[in-house]
């Protein structure tokens, strides 16, 4: 079958940058699943999807004109339904048949047994559909699932006619190699005319030849880089090329990255991909502005020209922002001074307005704004941010007395009070994504300790998946203190993550506290934590959600270290005993890996596993103490003699921290805890026998489980 490249164009108005990217795949991907699915496609065939600020494409290679013929067969209806006692066609089997084809001869029909009946059926042939029609449905299907974030509802030519897309569209191409597809959409009859760039583009409309000239022509004859991964591409590297000439760095990507690493990084970066959908062929400019605005912190200034703008900051070698910026322009004239000027021109409000912000905060002390807080409603179940600072004190002393006594616990005290004051500030009201960053400068500006200063902003963090964890063990006992707050106090009026629902980020609150515990190795218990968080609350204001918050970062946890390559029976082995220093649940997991690798382990999980059902079903039979006089196996009296040699070093080197060797050391458990279950009845006609048996089997289950539980890594 001869098979041709197709082409299908919408031309639309300016589209959603923040959804162009989903759109393409989504606009692409319908209509290859679609086509593919009728039989229009090849197994070599290949989609290639296109889109810019206003048209969205996608080409496949290897497409049929028509679509296979399909044999069929059909049941029609009981032989004694269809067929007279003389073998000729009932009415109801003319009726029938009439409706398929009235060309069908009943005597081509099969009769075949079907259950405990005759039946007759039809066998035919079923002509392939013509592309036309499959591409008519594929398109129709595909602008009904696009993931349209807001509809439009716009009238067509007509005036009176109306139709809804994400924006209104002009243009409907689709070419069968060079020939037109002739389907219709949204009021459109497809064509091969489209529109190129609107001030550059050499001819208007673009009339497109063939399916496989559309890039090509839209970038010669149109101004128009048709593909968003090549746009991005060249914005990257335009980028990159102007900050290395002017020994700079974009404040959007890290340091000392590779190009290729570099350029994969950028093609994920928000900004990025905003400018890269606001563009068809991008330019991108240098622009400055005064050096007197660099006297307001650079985060103020690059979030607003990053936000607002969209311009790309640059930093020089000691990671300072210079006051240089780049633009991406969608035109390319001869002299481009007249658009950085304007762009200039634009910008200089916005960093004015940033620099009087910050004037105008730092002429108040950031602890004359705490009494505002009272008057900020935080929950209507949990009180203001005055009363919530309140039980972040607490908490945040408590902890700082653990981790460092009275004055590690009276910093914590003073940058909890001072966190959420610049809440109430100009540039914070103006800059939400501030927050924390501001109350750092105004507290250096008061003269604070860097201590306080850096709690202070570092108290949000980490604020995402891979952020930095906070700076010093002020930040630390803020950061925990804000986290369980905000935990306990949601969960304890019911707030609690449902599925996909989890308006308050409280997963994003349990696993940033877990990192801080793991990552800073501190030896705080974690019940403690979470009962002293409950506490802090004015009484009656909580439920009883203590199990339920425990079990709700017990499951982070469990994902948490999933995430980091131990496997679900590993996990659960660690994390069933309910661990109370978290951050020692690395180290036991360790420690079971290596368990797991000796050639011992199967065997001995398999029989901790079953000496806990055995515990489990006995209950309150088994005894406290052994009695060793009472042995009668010999299997019975080698394992004792072998707990008493192994369970010193055990425990010492469990105390010890060596939770490796605290478990490689039951290795030697193996053979006579085999010769033991080989040769010994647990369950005795004597009582005393059997509870004495039961007294070892308990004393060889804590010994083993110390570390995890072992039975979890049972088969």
């Amino acid at each position: 079958m001869s098979t041709q490249n197709l082409l299908v164009e919408l031309f639309v108005e300016e589209l959603p940058p923040k959804a162009l990217k989903e759109l393409e795949i989504n606009f692409g991907g319908s209509i290859e699943f679609s086509l593919k699915r009728r039989g229009f496609l090849q197994d070599d065939s290949v989609k290639r999807e296109f889109a810019s600020p206003r048209r969205l494409a996608v080409s496949i290679t290897n497409v049929a004109a028509k679509a296979p013929d399909q044999k069929f067969r059909q049941k029609l209806m009981p032989v004694s339904v269809g067929l007279d006692s003389d073998g000729s066609p009932t009415p109801a089997l003319v009726k029938k048949l009439a409706s398929i084809d009235p060309t069908i001869d009943y005597k081509s029909l099969h009769r075949e047994q079907d259950g405990k009946h005759e039946a007759l059926f039809y066998e035919g042939i079923q002509p392939g559909l013509t592309l036309t029609v499959a591409l008519q449905k594929a398109l129709e299907d595909a602008i009904d699932n696009l993931p349209i974030p807001k509809v439009m509802t716009y009238p067509l030519a007509d005036g009176w006619t109306t139709v809804n897309f994400v924006r209104p569209v002009h243009g409907l191409v689709a070419l069968h190699g060079a020939d037109v597809v002739p389907v219709s959409v949204l009021g459109l009859t497809a064509g091969r005319d489209t529109q190129g760039h609107r001030f550059e583009a050499r001819v208007s409309p673009v009339s497109i030849q063939c399916a496989d000239s559309y890039a090509g022509q839209l970038k010669d004859e149109g101004a128009v880089i048709a593909s968003y991964e090549e746009r991005s591409l060249s914005i990257i590297r335009q980028l990159r090329g102007h900050a290395k000439r002017m020994n700079s760095r974009l404040e959007v990507e890290p340091a000392n990255l590779l190009d290729a690493e570099a350029e994969i990084f950028l093609s994920e970066n928000a900004l990025v991909q905003e400018v890269t959908a606001l563009v068809e062929r991008p330019n991108v400019l240098v622009g400055t502005f005064e050096t007197a605005y660099l006297d307001v912190p650079q985060e103020c200034l690059i979030l607003t020209m990053k936000a607002n703008q969209k311009y790309f900051p640059l930093l020089d070698a000691a990671g300072k922002l210079t006051n240089q910026f780049l633009i991406v322009s969608n035109i390319s004239p001869a002299d481009a001074s007249a658009v950085i000027q304007g762009n200039e021109r634009v910008v200089r409000p916005r960093l004015a307005d940033a620099k009087f912000f910050f004037d105008q905060d730092r002429k108040k002390a950031l602890d004359s704004r705490v009494l505002g807080l009272a008057k900020v409603v935080y929950h209507n179940k949990l009180g203001t941010q005055g009363e919530r600072v309140t039980r972040v004190q607490a908490i945040a002393r408590a902890i700082g007395e653990q981790l460092g006594g009275e004055a590690l616990a009276l910093q914590a005290d003073q940058a909890a009070l001072l966190a959420k004051a610049d809440l109430l500030t100009d540039m914070v009201g103006e800059f939400p994504e501030l927050q924390g960053i501001m109350g750092r400068y105004y507290a250096q500006h008061d003269g604070l300790s860097d201590d306080i200063a850096f709690a202070i902003e570092d108290h949000y963090k980490p604020r995402f998946a891979g952020d930095e964890l906070p700076r010093n063990p002020v930040g630390v006992c803020v950061a925990l203190a804000d986290k369980l707050e905000t935990l306990v106090g949601l969960f304890g009026i019911g707030q609690i993550p449902t599925g996909d629902r989890d308006p308050f980020a409280l997963r994003r609150h349990a696993l940033g506290m877990l990192r801080i515990l793991i990552e800073k190795s501190l030896p705080l218990s974690l019940f403690d934590l979470i009962n002293n968080a409950f506490s802090a609350f004015p009484s009656g204001m909580l439920g009883d959600a203590h199990t339920d918050a425990e079990t709700f970062v017990f499951d982070r946890l469990s994902g948490l270290m999933r995430d980091l390559g131990y496997t679900a029976s590993e996990v659960d082995a660690v994390l069933c005993m309910r661990p109370v220093r978290i951050d020692l649940v690395p180290l036991q997991l360790l420690a079971v890996r290596a368990f797991a690798a000796l050639p011992e382990s199967e065997s001995l999980a398999a029989a901790n596993k079953r000496v806990a059902n055995i515990l489990k079903k006995s209950g309150d039979e088994v005894p406290v103490a052994i009695e060793p006089g009472l042995f009668v196996e010999p299997a019975e009296k080698a394992l004792f003699d072998a707990l008493e040699q192994i369970e010193p070093k055990a425990d010492a080197a469990f105390m010890a921290g060596d939770y490796t060797a605290s478990l490689q050391v039951l290795a030697a458990l193996k053979t006579p805890v085999d010769a033991f279950f080989d040769s010994v009845m647990v369950n005795a006609d004597d009582p005393a026998l059997k509870a004495n048996r039961l007294a070892l089997l308990d004393q060889l289950h804590q010994t083993m489980n110390r570390v995890a539980d072992l039975s979890r890594l049972a088969a």
